[in-house]
């Protein structure tokens, strides 16, 4: 069973990358586990996602954590939020 809050966390976080695609010409879903970069993000547009995750989710991600791993994936940034929220 997915926890609610996590769920929640992902599809938001995954609607945030959705848009930055589509401002790239790429309309469509991301699943969770997808890469960002080979779906069509540059290092540009994952900046600006990562201040849109920290804006939308009132969190604060920890300069240590703002690695290219950890923002590879909708789950590993979900992963990030979560820390950073403390639940």
């Amino acid at each position: 069973m997915l926890d609610r809050p996590a769920a929640s966390a992902t599809a938001r976080i995954a609607a945030l990358a959705a848009a930055f695609l589509a401002k790239r010409g790429v309309d469509r879903a991301i699943g969770p586990d997808e890469d960002l970069t080979a779906s069509g993000l540059n290092s540009l547009d994952m900046v600006n996602l990562m201040l849109a995750v920290e804006a939308a989710f009132a969190v604060k991600i920890p300069d240590r954590d703002m690695t290219p791993a950890n923002f590879r994936t909708v789950a590993r940034i979900a992963a990030l939020v979560e820390r950073a929220s403390g639940e």
